[in-house]
């Protein structure tokens, strides 16, 4: 249904602007196989934060780390089975682990936001923007552009996390930072079956 919905706006945009090219219309069919297909996956995370009572904790944790992963990149599922386990793990798995691990002493929080930051900035230089063989980033600009974004947007978001005092919140930002970071890795790509599309196309 998704692949039907995705053919015909398409073609509709093919027709509106003759300019596009195969190459240029597959990244758009792509990118709008990932909004639609979203929004079931979305609808249903939420729904099961609400059934479990966090709801308000998972925007949370999704809002965290939207504009990090839009820069940085990170494997995909290969089916939507597998998208929606991932994707519950990421968001409402961060808010459980968030809430099971306080830490009393503020100096703890510190120290590990510190070595989050740390990992995130080597990880991002080694593989961000980490993308897809259906979505390879292959110009050195927009690679550059994107890997720059990666550490400005990681480095905000942990620094946000260092200065809340909400003990909660501030674990679900740091963890979604780090667990996004994971995903941009080659061991991430390795275990989920996936390739760099730079390192395919290049």
């Amino acid at each position: 249904m998704v692949t039907q919905i995705c053919d015909f706006l398409t073609n509709r945009i093919r027709k509106e602007m003759p300019e596009i090219n195969d190459e240029r219309a597959e990244a758009i069919h792509y990118g709008l196989e990932n909004i639609i297909g979203e929004m079931p996956k979305l609808f249903l995370l939420f729904f099961i934060a609400y059934i479990l009572d966090i709801f308000e904790l998972t925007i949370v944790s999704f809002a965290s780390i939207l504009f990090y992963r839009a820069f940085s990149g990170g494997f995909h599922a290969k089916t939507h089975i597998g998208c929606i386990i991932c994707t519950t793990l990421l968001y409402i798995g961060n808010v459980i682990l968030s809430k099971m691990f306080l830490f009393d002493q503020e100096w703890i929080k510190y120290i590990i936001i510190s070595i989050v930051w740390l990992f995130s900035m080597i990880m991002i230089r080694k593989y961000a923007p980490a993308d897809t063989e259906n979505v390879p980033i292959l110009r050195k600009k927009d690679r550059k552009q994107k890997r720059i974004l990666s550490y400005v947007t990681m480095t905000l978001t942990l620094l946000i996390a260092f200065l809340i005092k909400d003990r909660v919140i501030s674990n679900i930002i740091w963890m979604g930072i780090l667990l996004q970071t994971f995903c941009i890795t080659r061991l991430a790509y390795k275990i989920t079956n996936n390739k760099y599309g730079h390192e395919v196309y290049k």
